[in-house]
């Protein structure tokens, strides 16, 4: 589960088994996980984290959605090739 950056305390990071879905990317931390959509970007399911937190998530996530997104296909290009 390759961790694409980490900011504000919050790992966000990809699983492997989640090839077969939509792009996205999942953020952990401050006793809360949340699964973030890329496009277009909003919450797919969220638990445990303070409003702050989520609004942050979002704001990283539109930030850097275009080396998410490319991290994204370059490690489950990587995946399926195995």
């Amino acid at each position: 589960m390759p961790t694409v950056l980490r900011k504000y305390g919050i790992r966000f990071h990809f699983y492997g088994s989640d090839m077969d879905e939509p792009p996205h990317v999942h953020a952990t931390g401050h006793g809360g996980k949340a699964k973030v959509w890329l496009e277009p970007i909003r919450f797919a399911d969220h638990a445990g984290f303070k409003a702050t937190d989520l609004k942050r998530i979002l704001e990283v996530v539109n930030d850097h959605d275009h080396e998410i997104l490319e991290a994204w296909y370059e490690f489950f290009q990587h995946v399926h090739r195995k």
